[in-house]
């Protein structure tokens, strides 16, 4: 099971990697506005569609009880649901510790319910004219590792070394090498940059040889995660912040979807459970 994060409605700080104690922080990725703007819709003063959503999260609940990590997605369209509907299903889905913005062609707005590994998936085109919106059950949305895999590159290219830099050439050759020899199922491996001395002009190169992927992610529980994928297949950027919005934890993964923004085993059946508990509470 994830650790608590936090994610509170105000701006968040821009993201940076670390270099070092003795070396002032440099950005490298920024959230985009949509990741703060996946808002809480409240229940209205009416019951209607009660029945249609008791029947779909009847469903959800069935899926989850037979969940179990590495499994395909299950998804639930809600197209069917009108606007009192689709109220009465925010408001007992709730939301979780999970935000994650995916872009691309279109623009994939995920929340987590309060159920870990149930999700709220909503696609927008790039105008943000609704297009879907589905409730999915998995380990983390399908979306997020299709195009972890397909708008990104797959070969890490370094360039010639930059004057003045320290220790980004052997950084990035570890790269390349841990990303080469991934395979799916292998556990992530952890760069700290947190205690390592790099400098701004490490700093900078690195951003520029990795560049910002399509996926960025943020956690929230009592102090906050944010993760995003670079450019680079398998590296993601994750930080940990503490309540007073300080990293205290600065890393680069080499691998899968980073576990802060998954749903674990034991997650299933106890969203399973807590399912059944909102059903009985909402609907009998």
């Amino acid at each position: 099971m994830r650790h608590p994060m936090k994610w509170e409605d105000e701006e968040q700080p821009t993201g940076v990697f670390l270099g070092g104690p003795a070396v002032e922080a440099v950005e490298l990725f920024q959230m985009p506005p949509a990741v703060r703007r996946v808002d809480r819709l409240t229940l209205p003063g009416t019951a209607a569609g009660l029945q249609d959503v008791a029947a779909l999260l009847e469903q959800v609940r069935e899926a989850l009880s037979r969940f179990t990590a590495g499994m395909e997605p299950v998804l639930f369209p809600v197209a069917h649901l009108d606007e009192a509907a689709l109220a009465l299903l925010d408001d007992a889905l709730g939301e979780g510790e999970v935000g994650v913005i995916v872009s691309g062609a279109a623009e994939y707005q995920i929340q987590e319910s309060v159920l870990p590994g149930v999700w709220r998936v909503k696609t927008f085109e790039l105008g943000g004219k609704p297009i879907s919106d589905h409730v999915e059950v998995a380990e983390v949305p399908g979306v997020v590792r299709a195009a972890a895999l397909a708008a990104t590159r797959p070969e890490l290219v370094i360039g010639p070394s930059p004057v003045g830099s320290m220790n980004v050439m052997p950084v990035l050759a570890e790269l390349r090498a841990r990303t080469a020899a991934y395979h799916p199922g292998q556990p992530n491996h952890v760069i700290s940059f947190t205690l390592l001395p790099m400098n701004e002009v490490d700093m900078d190169f690195l951003k520029q040889t990795l560049n910002l992927g399509p996926v960025q992610a943020v956690s929230r529980g009592y102090g906050t995660c944010r993760v995003t994928l670079t450019g680079q297949r398998h590296i993601w950027s994750v930080q940990y912040l503490n309540a007073m919005d300080t990293i205290i934890l600065d890393t680069l993964e080499v691998g899968d979807v980073p576990v802060a923004l998954r749903a674990a085993d034991e997650d299933f059946q106890d969203s399973a459970e807590r399912l059944g508990e909102i059903l009985e509470a909402y609907f009998q």
